[in-house]
C-alpha cells in the first residue's frame, strides 16, 4: 500500500480529483468533506490521505506519504534541500501564482531590485533600523535578495492580508503570491519588474524519504503508467 496526500478543500482538491480523474484514477470523499477521508478507484494499493496543502511538504519531508500534491512554492519554503527530499514527478497545470516582491506605488523610483537596495540603504540611515519587508515565504525571500545582493532589509512574518501590512504601517514592503495582481493594485502597490521569485502551480511530488518496498514500487511504477508520468531511478 501507498498513500498519496492531497489538499483537503476548494479548488485544489477539486482541480486535484480532475486531474486524477482524466487518467482514470478516480479520487473521492468516502463521507462527509468534513471527515477527511477518501478512497481511489481504478488502480489497486494506493490509500488516499486528505490534508492541507501546507501540511503536505511536511508529511512527504517525514515519510508519513509516498506522494503528493502541493503547490511547488510550499515545497521550496518549507523543505530545506528540497530536492534531497522530493521529487517532482508531474507538474498539474493549474494553481498558478507568482511569489513577487511589491513595493508602494508612491515609490515612483523604485522598479528594481538595485533600487529597492538603495532604498532599504536610505531607509535605515534614515529611521535608524531596517526596510521592513512582510512575507511568510521567509527561506524563499531570503535566498533571493542575498543572491541578488540586496541588504538592509528585515522579514517580518505575515500569515494572512499580506497586502495590508503596508497600508498598516507594519511593513514597508511585501513578499507575497499574487495571481491576478488586483489585490495588490488595490493596495496601492506595485510589483518589482525585476523580483519574480518563484513561478508556482500545483506539482506532484514523490518522497525520497518514505518506506519504498518491492510491492509499493510496484503499484507506483502502475500509477506512474496510468498517470503518464516518469518515476525517477533512486
Amino acid at each position: 500500500m501507498i498513500k498519496i496526500g492531497v489538499p483537503s478543500k476548494g479548488r485544489l482538491m477539486e482541480k486535484t480529483f480532475d486531474w486524477f480523474g482524466a487518467r482514470g484514477v478516480t479520487l473521492r470523499l468516502a463521507g462527509a468533506e468534513r471527515e477527511y477521508s477518501g478512497a481511489v478507484d481504478g488502480i489497486d494499493g494506493v490509500e488516499l490521505v486528505l490534508l492541507s496543502a501546507g501540511e503536505i511538504p511536511r508529511e512527504l519531508a517525514a515519510g508519513r506519504i509516498h506522494l503528493g500534491v502541493t503547490g511547488s512554492d510550499l515545497v521550496r519554503e518549507k523543505l530545506a534541500d528540497w530536492p534531497s527530499q522530493v521529487a517532482e514527478l508531474a507538474p498539474l497545470g493549474f494553481g498558478h501564482a507568482d511569489l513577487i516582491i511589491a513595493v508602494p506605488v508612491s515609490w515612483i523610483d523604485v522598479d528594481t531590485l538595485d533600487d529597492l537596495d538603495a532604498v532599504a540603504a536610505a531607509f535605515r540611515k534614515a529611521h535608524g533600523f531596517r526596510l521592513r519587508i512582510a512575507t511568510k515565504y521567509h527561506r524563499l525571500v531570503r535566498d533571493f535578495l542575498t543572491t541578488h545582493g540586496v541588504a538592509d532589509y528585515q522579514l517580518v512574518d505575515s500569515q494572512g492580508a499580506t497586502e495590508g501590512t503596508v497600508k498598516n504601517l507594519t511593513a514597508e514592503a511585501i513578499a507575497d503570491i499574487t495571481s491576478s495582481g488586483e489585490t495588490l493594485r488595490a493596495n496601492h502597490l506595485k510589483i518589482l519588474s525585476d523580483a519574480d521569485i518563484h513561478a508556482s502551480q500545483a506539482v506532484l511530488f514523490l518522497s525520497h524519504q518514505a518506506e519504498w518496498t518491492a510491492d509499493g514500487r510496484a503499484i507506483l511504477a502502475a500509477l506512474a503508467k496510468k498517470l503518464r508520468v516518469t518515476v525517477p531511478k533512486t
